[in-house]
């Protein structure tokens, strides 16, 4: 059977692994989730917005992408498209001469973390959207703006909620991107070459494979995209650091566990994260989620700052680790040979004497074995997979000895 193999494109998206999300808009300003495109742009007026401290803050934690909702459902435009007075050139921010994406791109560029953009298909103000011909054009125009208006695009993210059995031009949408942005990733819809991951808790769930014939849609409904045979598209997990996607003053961020479980459970299975940060009214990530942003982060050094790096050889069913002296670990981060594709179907991490440590179905990019800890000279990996290669084998010794685990269940709300 044939294997799909990842684009050069891909690969380089998978190393980067961890993003961030900025959900902003005039959902900020009214506490909501969703709005329906009656707000007015009037309401929108962030009197101290400080991109550079969203972008900071993301850079701080480790993220080499941000993600900004340019668009949400709302129809709201986070820059002074010519498509729609819906826009920031509506609203008393900066005298109405303001421009978020161009603010957050530059502060990108300033700090060296990759930009992308969410632009919602889904337009509850723009009339046009009755008229499918009428609301592609708009849709094309908005793309194109800003494709090539704010420098190089990471990733170009279409959220699939409100969309379901909507037809849209994606020949058309995709053709303006790959003119404009040919290297940027495209997230689940028309021609994506990067994907859902399922579900809007930030976990992927063993075995990750990127070969798939088949993504999810939306968090809304259960409808599939088909894709005819199987292809290369390796998955993201979105998650926020707060219940809500928007800011809200009821709301607050994720325990420093729940965030842990959550990589665990996202970069530690072989996906990548995108972490939204959601600014407040002010334009400022408040300050409880920059302090748990720089929580999280210190004990991801703590955990993952000293690595102990072991010599792989073959052996008959996998590999011999070799660290060249005995240490003691609870961690083994193993990574996958991916440019002919994903070949590792299974494998079992044994000591020399046979006790087995820790399984899985999948590598992929990187994979986080947790075990008790064991002092050590070397492992063995044993590998099912026609093919399977690993590329990389890293011991840590953390002092924890279990996978974090979430711990509650978010309440769920349904949305306007």
């Amino acid at each position: 059977m044939r294997i799909p193999r990842p684009t050069s494109g891909q690969l380089a998206w998978q190393r980067l692994r961890l993003g961030v999300f900025f959900h902003f808009g005039l959902n900020t300003f009214h506490d909501l989730e969703w709005s329906d495109g009656s707000l007015s742009a009037a309401s929108f007026d962030p009197g101290d917005l400080d991109a550079e401290q969203w972008v900071r803050t993301a850079a701080e934690l480790g993220a080499r992408y941000v993600v900004l909702t340019a668009k949400h459902h709302d129809g709201f435009c986070l820059w002074p498209t010519a498509t729609t007075d819906y826009s920031v050139a509506s609203a008393p921010w900066r005298g109405g001469a303001g421009d978020v994406v161009r603010e957050v791109a530059d502060a990108c560029a300033r700090h060296g973390v990759r930009f992308g953009f969410y632009l919602s298909p889904w337009d509850r103000h723009a009339p046009e959207y009755a008229d499918p011909a009428a609301y592609d054009e708009l849709y094309t125009a908005q793309l194109r703006e800003l494709c090539a208006n704010y420098g190089d695009v990471a990733e170009v993210w279409f959220d699939g909620a409100g969309s379901e059995s909507r037809v849209y031009d994606w020949e058309r949408y995709l053709a303006v991107a790959a003119e404009l942005q040919p290297h940027a990733m495209v997230f689940n819809m028309g021609a994506p070459t990067i994907r859902w991951v399922g579900n809007e808790d930030g976990l992927a769930h063993d075995p990750v494979r990127y070969a798939v014939d088949r993504g999810d849609l939306s968090n809304y409904s259960d409808e599939t995209v088909g894709y005819g045979h199987p292809v290369y598209l390796p998955p993201e997990c979105d998650v926020s650091l707060r219940h809500g996607w928007f800011w809200a003053a009821r709301d607050e961020p994720k325990s420093l566990e729940h965030l842990l479980a959550i990589y665990y459970g996202s970069i530690g299975m072989g996906a990548n994260l995108l972490l939204n940060l959601p600014p407040d009214s002010r334009g400022l990530l408040p300050d409880a989620d920059v302090a748990r942003v720089r929580e999280l982060r210190a004990e991801l050094d703590r955990r993952f700052g000293d690595p102990l790096a072991a010599v792989i050889g073959a052996t008959g069913d996998g590999v011999r680790l070799d660290f060249g002296r005995e240490v003691l670990v609870d961690h083994l981060v193993l990574k996958e040979g991916l440019v002919d594709g994903q070949r590792v179907t299974g494998f079992e991490i044994v000591t020399d004497a046979g006790e087995p440590l820790a399984s899985g179905g999948s590598v992929g990019a990187q994979r986080i074995c947790v075990f008790p800890a064991r002092r050590v000279r070397s492992l063995s990996v044993r590998l099912r997979g026609d093919g399977a290669v690993l590329t990389s084998a890293t011991g840590y010794r953390t002092g924890a000895s279990v996978v974090p685990t979430i711990g509650y269940t978010a309440p769920t709300e349904a949305p306007e």
